[in-house]
């Protein structure tokens, strides 16, 4: 059976920067996963998270992608294409998933590594939230990892009904 994580990384002290650890979050708070899913607040350890990419079989990154596009834009990127796209490195969690992948280049095992990146609006304010914009692709966002966790043959189930704004909440009075 494989080993399937999902990642949020960003920094929820610069707005927008933290949606990927308010995705897991909203993930962790919502649904039970069958078989299991490991879901982990990646935030900003960067190089730490290196033992996923060589212990699981498939990584999903959740982060904010920084590049020239409209601000709620979702994409998905496989890891091969991350490799070498000077134009995503623009941040510095951004710089060490990139860096990471390299690193894994070397190993005998890695990770079937897919980033699910999402256009922010604003990574400078320091606060803990979201951007309107954010907030109102959060459910494309939830719906695009979603489909990738079935593609995975992992089955979501939907055990509690707790909102975006209580996650951000929840994380305001954790930090």
């Amino acid at each position: 059976m494989a080993k399937n994580i999902i990642i949020g990384v960003g920094n929820i002290l610069f707005y927008d920067d933290g949606v990927g650890v308010m995705l897991v979050e909203y993930l962790r708070s919502n649904f039970s996963f069958f078989p299991e899913l490991e879901l982990l607040d990646g935030g900003t350890l960067g190089f730490n998270l290196i033992e996923y990419f060589v212990e699981y079989d498939n990584v999903l990154i959740i982060d904010t992608i920084s590049i020239d596009a409209k601000p709620g834009e979702i994409y998905k990127i496989p890891s091969q294409e991350l490799l070498g796209k000077s134009s995503y490195k623009n941040t510095a969690h951004e710089v060490e998933v990139v860096s990471m992948l390299e690193a894994c280049e070397l190993y005998e095992k890695k990770a079937n590594v897919l980033v699910f990146g999402i256009v922010p609006e604003d990574i400078n304010r320091v606060e803990i939230g979201l951007s309107e914009t954010l907030k109102n692709r959060f459910d494309v966002l939830l719906g695009s990892v979603l489909k990738e966790i079935g593609t995975l043959e992992v089955d979501a189930q939907r055990v509690n009904d707790v909102e975006l704004n209580e996650i951000i909440e929840k994380l305001k009075a954790w930090r």
